[in-house]
């Protein structure tokens, strides 16, 4: 099984993020720990992809029409790391 780790601004963005796109994350979450990237492609309603530019070595999985989750995997150590739930701003901060 993968484990998802979360940066600690993933706790206080939690905060703003609308209940329904909650929902998806948790959805995504269960979805990623139990069958890794493989099955995050899978789902087509996620659209996971790469990231380029300043974001190159992360990917972008859709929780609705304007969130993402941003995140980058660690397959050696089958892991996640979650960095950032965002309403489609890929600005690094």
């Amino acid at each position: 099984m993968w484990r998802i780790e979360e940066h600690r601004k993933v706790d206080r963005q939690v905060v703003s993020v609308p209940n329904e796109i909650l929902k998806h994350y948790e959805k995504w979450k269960d979805i990623a720990s139990i069958s890794g990237p493989p099955g995050l492609k899978l789902i087509k309603g996620f659209h996971d992809e790469a990231l380029a530019g300043k974001w190159k070595g992360y990917r972008s999985s859709r929780l609705g029409l304007q969130w993402r989750v941003i995140y980058r995997v660690i397959p050696e150590k089958l892991l996640f790391q979650v960095t950032s739930l965002t309403a489609h701003d890929y600005q690094r901060l």
